[in-house]
Parts: C-alpha cells; sequence; structure tokens
C-alpha cells in the first residue's frame, strides 16, 4: 500500500455529496440514562464520487484514475469544496488564520491544523496534504517567507522554521488543503445512459489516517 501524491480531478469532486463521520458507543443504563464514549480523536470524512460525472468522458477519467490506484490499494488527494481553507470559504487564507502553537527557542516543527469552534468547545483537526504554493506563516504577527524562513512538507503538513522561533513567540499559518483518501470499493459499476452520458451511481471514497 502507498499513498500517491495526485489530487483526484477537482472539476469530478465538485457536485460530490459527503462530509465528516464520528463513531460514538452508547449504552444505555438500566435507569433510562447513557453513557457515551467514543474511541476515535478525530473525525473520518466519507464521499461519494458518482454524482460529480456528467459525461462520458468524465467517467473515462474516472475509471483510469481508478485503474492507476489499483482501486483501494493506494491513497490520493481529494478536495473537499464545502472545506479546504483555512478560513471561510468566502475569503483567501492569510498568515494569521490558524494557530500552529508557541515558540520555545527549541522546536523548530510545528503541525499544520484547523481549529473548528462551537458554543466554546474546540475540536483541531491535524492537516497533513496542505496544496501546493497555498501555505502563508506568521511568526508573532509577521509574516514569514517561504525558503527563507521556513519550509513546508506537502506530504506531512509540517512546517519546519530554519531558526526556532523565539519563546513565547505565537506560530499561525493559513493556506488550502486536500484530504487524504481511498476508493471504499474495488469495483465500479457504469451504466451508460446515452453516448453522451454515462452513470456512476456510486463512486464511495473514504479518508484514511496518515
Amino acid at each position: 500500500m502507498a499513498f500517491h501524491e495526485i489530487r483526484f480531478p477537482a472539476n469530478l469532486s465538485f457536485g460530490s455529496v459527503g462530509g465528516p463521520e464520528r463513531r460514538t458507543e452508547i449504552v444505555t443504563l438500566t435507569n433510562g440514562f447513557e453513557e457515551r464514549n467514543t474511541p476515535w480523536a478525530h473525525s473520518r470524512r466519507h464521499y461519494d464520487a458518482g454524482v460529480g460525472l456528467r459525461s462520458l468522458d468524465d467517467v473515462e477519467r474516472l475509471i483510469a484514475f481508478f485503474e492507476a490506484r489499483a482501486g483501494q490499494l493506494h491513497g490520493f488527494r481529494w478536495k473537499d469544496w464545502a472545506d479546504f481553507k483555512s478560513c471561510p470559504s468566502s475569503q483567501s487564507p492569510a498568515y494569521d488564520d490558524q494557530f500552529l502553537g508557541v515558540g520555545d527557542g527549541i522546536e523548530t516543527r510545528f503541525q499544520l491544523q484547523k481549529t473548528y469552534s462551537s458554543g466554546g468547545v474546540d475540536y483541531v483537526r491535524p492537516i497533513t496534504k496542505p496544496v501546493l504554493g497555498t501555505v502563508l506563516v506568521g511568526l508573532q504577527g509577521d509574516h514569514q517567507s517561504e525558503a527563507v524562513h521556513f519550509e513546508v512538507d506537502l506530504a506531512t503538513g509540517i512546517v519546519t522554521f530554519y531558526e526556532p522561533p523565539p519563546e513565547g513567540a505565537r506560530v499561525t499559518a493559513g493556506f488550502e488543503f486536500d484530504v487524504p483518501v481511498r476508493f471504499d470499493t474495488d469495483r465500479i459499476q457504469v451504466s451508460v445512459q446515452s453516448f453522451q452520458a454515462g452513470d456512476l451511481p456510486q463512486v464511495p471514497i473514504v479518508e484514511v489516517r496518515i
């Protein structure tokens, strides 16, 4: 098994359906109360790419991509059109969008992450597949230049500073990102409705842990 650093064609993923899944274990006690727990620290996203296909050309591109990934064997990048930026979708990423950590004068590596907040509760999601040329980094409110002050690993989402950020300095970042996924099936069934249109009713995609 390997991960191919290639994105599923973005025009084919546009219009797909999907989103995050959580796993919650619920035990109902004899008194009617519940105990709820989860073995997952992070959610897992599922998508259906079938609804994004509109022509036989789309079908051919999908099949070529599927065959090159050997079905479920190899992972790949996926653009989640509902959630692919460090900022709201209507805005452009900025270097102070997301908090990554605080410098201690020693550590040089910081993981990209995105924080989801609601009702005073935060969920911090690691971002492991940033998009080339989109990562902006700030240090204590000042913009940092890639290849001058830092470098970013596009395969892991780790930002490495050339010099350790000083103690107490806030490290921030803005970026676009993909989701690491794989096909959730080893079989694709195609129904050709006409010469100009095909129908792939279900092409399941599932997020993988990196």
